[in-house]
């Protein structure tokens, strides 16, 4: 065969057969064989036919060696094959000891496992015996002690040779082993994990993880020996003063007098009462009831359950010095938060719908001196006089911020009377003084009118001529507040239960009620169980003013609280109780007073009453509304305000006001009641706009408090001809935020309900609150500048001078139109 072939010459192993000879075929001189073996189809050389590489065929039987192959190599191929099946032997061979090694050692370890199991089994039997043996020695000896106060004299001796009962035998060892075998083997692995530790269950005979206590086994000594003297003897009845108010749950009733609950429900039901341990019982009922088991009765007053919360006076002792609560007030416009700002290197005021404050703002300052600052800002607007009012009943001290170039305004008269109400000292803060209108002076004197009378006119109060804008003056009034926080000499007691202010609250999407809470005496601690107003809970969570969460906080520091069960009043007293039961009792109490009171109030008691109210109501056209506010302080702000609205012919009624988002319930009750829903910083749900839209509900959203209370206003008296009324012609939702050089940050977004118009303005709004209210940048499709996108569709918008978007935030998109109102 040539070396161009291009195949391979293999020879056979054992030799060729004449049966597998397929084909012959010649190239050249040389006459190859075809034979197809078992593996492969190979090519034989015919003998004496020169190999590949040339040369002659080595000498041997051609058929049982390969072609080409000369002898050493044969000699070496052998010796290595030699070579290798030696080694696997010896493998084979290391293999089967280890196995016989690892056999060896597990039926070494099942042989101390079974001596292990076999001795514990053993001390168990022994252990076992060992208390029948004393178990029956104890009842021989109380048997024969018992025969012995009974028997006559002169029998004693015969009755001493009488034989003791026998016990019955015993099983033997080896069967109980048995037997334990048996039960043991549906048992699974990790039930043998264990086998070899000796519990205490074990050792005194219990079978599995169940075993008698310490206090059952007394039990059980004590009846035994009971009936061994001759019968059981009653215990003494612990008689209890309980504690009986006017109406009182069967559970709490039992636990109170210590009986079982089983008990006082059969009492219950044996005159004749069919109820269960839930429900409640009035007071005569539960005094038979607790006479009837041997206890006494004392009866209390619902209003006793707050005297847990009573006034604890500190002795001079515990008292430490604590900051001072700074209070900033004034009329609107006139620099409050902005000063604040300045003072906090923060920036508020941008967050503020329409440049006014409409929440209470809690802070702490540290001053360069090292002197610790709480501040509370205030809003001036005229609806916010409660909100103000609050601020001067927790203030230590009162800044009045007058605006230089606009002098003494109506709210700045009002904080004056709710500072001289409080009788807290008052700091005037001239600001604006960079303005080239600015008079200083003109304020000074327009404050005369009012009874205050600053330093530079001979008086007490201490005056500073500041700017917000340029830093002027913000040393002096740091030093003033600190030099009036001196003179007063602050002090509390932070080692005791704690007691402070609801400055703010409101209903929080993903964290609930949350209250804005000034701590006014001890600490609150993260874990204390509190009640404040008609709400109670736990601290779960407590927030600094910086968003950090703290453990603790002491006196005259602001926190947001969570943990409630619902939001509190502003202005609500928190205090600290001991358990939860009180505080869920006291707080029980005041929402069944509140709802009292509020029925007396609108309950006519006599007949002339009741004309009257009959009379009034049919010369009185009424607008009734619903009204939901992001906070809880804005919401009453509202309701005042919209009780102010009206005089004899029309007025404004709030069927319901609250915090939160609006929900299907407050459009259920406004379609009944015939009442718009008006929304201050907060939006309607999905199902609640589906539902308005059914049922023809109108909701309208404010975020300026005088806008609604104009509009308000405006259609009560019927006034309003013409309005600019906003009209939602779509909703877009944020699927992912890009970000573009030049442009900024824009929102790839999906326009989910009616159509998104350049022109158009639009809202951001994360979890139904107003983020941003503002114009779009860019409105694109695709690549290309559009004019509107219809919904269904994908696009690109940008807002103008607002980047804070974020993925699955709702894009809001409106348009204002002059419509012409009317009242009905």
């Amino acid at each position: 065969m040539s070396d161009n072939d291009g195949k391979k010459t293999l020879g056979l192993r054992g030799g060729a057969r004449p049966g597998n000879v397929k084909q012959s075929f010649s190239h050249g001189r040389t006459k190859n064989v075809v034979v197809e073996t078992k593996r492969k189809r190979v090519v034989v050389p015919k003998p004496g036919a020169a190999k590949p590489g040339g040369g002659a065929a080595p000498s041997g039987d051609p058929s049982r060696r390969p072609a080409g192959i000369s002898d050493a190599e044969m000699a070496r191929r052998m010796k290595a094959l030699q070579a290798a099946k030696a080694r696997e032997a010896e493998e084979a061979a290391a293999r089967e000891a280890a196995e016989k090694a690892r056999e060896e050692e597990r039926a070494r370890r099942r042989a101390e496992q079974e001596a292990k199991e076999r001795e514990q089994r053993e001390a168990e039997e022994r252990a076992r015996q060992k208390a029948e043996e004393e178990e029956r020695k104890r009842k021989e000896a109380e048997e024969a002690a018992k025969r012995a106060a009974a028997a006559p004299a002169p029998e004693e001796p015969k009755a001493a040779r009488a034989p003791a009962s026998k016990p019955a035998p015993a099983a033997t060892p080896r069967k109980q082993d048995r037997e334990r075998e048996q039960r043991g083997r549906g048992k699974g692995r990790d039930d043998n994990r264990r086998s070899g530790k000796l519990t205490l269950g074990q050792a005194t005979g219990g079978e599995g993880n169940r075993q008698r206590s310490m206090a059952a086994m007394k039990r059980k000594q004590e009846r035994a020996r009971q009936k061994a003297m001759g019968g059981a003897v009653e215990r003494e009845k612990v008689i209890r003063d309980v504690q009986l108010p006017e109406a009182i749950m069967v559970s709490e009733l039992a636990n109170r007098m210590a009986e079982r609950v089983a008990d006082v429900v059969k009492s219950l039901m044996q005159m004749g009462m069919m109820v269960t341990q839930n429900q409640t019982i009035d007071a005569d009922t539960a005094e038979l009831i607790i006479e009837e088991f041997g206890h006494k009765v004392t009866r209390v007053s619902d209003s006793d359950v707050e005297d847990v919360i009573k006034e604890v006076e500190d002795s001079e002792d515990d008292l430490q010095p604590r900051p001072p609560v700074i209070t900033i007030m004034g009329h609107v416009d006139h620099g409050k938060t902005s000063l604040l700002d300045a003072i906090r290197d923060a920036r508020v005021v941008a967050g503020e719908a329409g440049g006014i404050t409409q929440h209470i703002g809690a802070y702490q300052v540290k001053t360069d001196g090292g002197t610790t600052l709480t501040f509370l800002d205030t809003p001036g607007h005229a609806a916010f006089t409660s909100m103000r009012s609050r601020g001067a009943q927790v203030t230590d001290i009162v800044v009045l911020v007058v605006a230089a170039d606009d002098a003494v305004m109506p709210q700045t008269i009002e904080a004056i009377n709710h500072a001289k109400a409080a009788e807290v000292p008052m700091i005037v803060a001239i600001n604006k003084v960079d303005k080239p209108d600015a008079n200083p002076d003109k304020v000074r004197t327009d404050l005369l009118q009012h009874e205050v009378i600053v330093e530079k006119m001979s008086g007490e109060v201490q005056d500073v001529e500041v700017s917000a804008i340029t830093g002027q003056g913000l040393d002096e009034l740091l030093e003033a507040i600190a030099l009036q926080a001196e003179i007063l000499e602050l002090k509390a007691n932070p080692n005791r239960a704690a007691q402070g202010a609801v400055i703010e609250a409101q209903l929080d999407v993903g964290r609930g009620p949350v209250a804005t809470v000034l701590v006014q005496n001890g600490t609150l601690r993260q874990g204390d169980i509190f009640v404040v107003g008609e709400q109670y809970g736990k601290v779960r969570a407590l927030i600094n003013d910086k968003g950090e969460r703290v453990k603790e906080a002491g006196p005259s520091v602001p926190v947001e609280v969570l943990g409630l069960n619902g939001t509190p009043e502003a202005g609500d007293v928190l205090n600290v109780t001991e358990t939860e039961a009180q505080a869920r009792e006291i707080a029980a109490y005041r929402e069944q007073a509140a709802k009292d009171k509020r029925a007396a109030a609108g309950a006519a008691t006599t007949l002339e009453q009741l004309m009257q109210k009959a009379k009034e109501d049919e010369n009185v056209a009424e607008l009734p509304i619903l009204v939901k506010a992001d906070v809880q302080g804005s919401a009453e702000a509202i309701v005042q305000a919209m009780e102010k609205i009206g005089n004899d012919e029309v007025r404004v009624r709030v069927l319901h006001s609250g915090v939160g988002a609006i929900t299907e319930t407050d459009v259920g009750l406004a379609e009944a009641s015939g009442a718009p829903v008006f929304g201050f910083n907060v939006r309607a749900n999905a199902s609640a706009r589906n539902t308005a839209n059914q049922k023809g509900v109108e909701i309208r959203y404010y975020s300026v408090i005088y806008d609604l209370v104009d509009d308000v206003k405006a259609a009560a008296s019927g006034l309003l001809s013409a309005e600019i009324r906003e009209k939602f012609i779509g909703y877009a939702e944020i699927r992912e935020v890009f970000k573009v050089t030049g442009v900024g940050k824009v929102a790839g977004c999906l326009v989910t309900e009616g159509v998104a118009r350049r022109s158009a303005g639009v809202r951001l709004l994360r979890d139904n609150v107003v983020i941003h209210e503002g114009t779009l940048k860019t409105l694109k499709r695709f690549k290309d500048e559009v004019a509107e996108v219809q919904s269904g569709q994908e696009c690109g918008m940008a807002f103008e001078n607002y980047d804070d978007i974020r993925q699955g935030d709702v894009i809001e998109i409106f348009e204002r139109e002059e419509v012409t109102r009317t009242l009905d």
